[in-house]
């Protein structure tokens, strides 16, 4: 079964897009491309994206929970603001330094004021 959106003309330089809302449960995307996606308030449960790939992303203001990040690989990012709490650093490295270490050596030089 084949679902199509029709497209709303505008001008050259500002085409409109089809604005989709919808809830999917269990499909198979695998392989699928989604270019110039606006996926803003967009909720992902339960999505397993193993060797998926992401360019040009921009995930700023999102928010990951229950997130298993082992052995995978962000480059060329933006960390600034960036918060990272209640996770496991173990085998961790950023920019190719030991995360755990550190975080070891700062705890034991400023200890967490109660």
């Amino acid at each position: 079964m084949e679902a199509s959106a029709e497209i709303p003309q505008g001008d050259a330089h500002h085409q409109s897009s089809p604005i989709v809302k919808s809830k999917t449960e269990n499909p198979d995307l695998g392989g699928c491309e989604f270019i110039h996606t606006d996926l803003g308030a967009a909720r992902f449960r339960d999505v397993r994206p193993a060797e998926a790939r992401f360019t040009e992303v921009n995930p700023s203001e999102a928010v990951f929970e229950n997130v298993d990040l082992s052995r995978a690989v962000i480059r060329n990012a933006n960390r600034s603001h960036l918060t990272i709490e209640d996770a496991c650093c173990e085998g961790m490295c950023v920019d190719g330094i030991p995360v755990g270490g550190l975080l070891r050596v700062c705890r034991h030089h400023h200890p967490a004021s109660e």
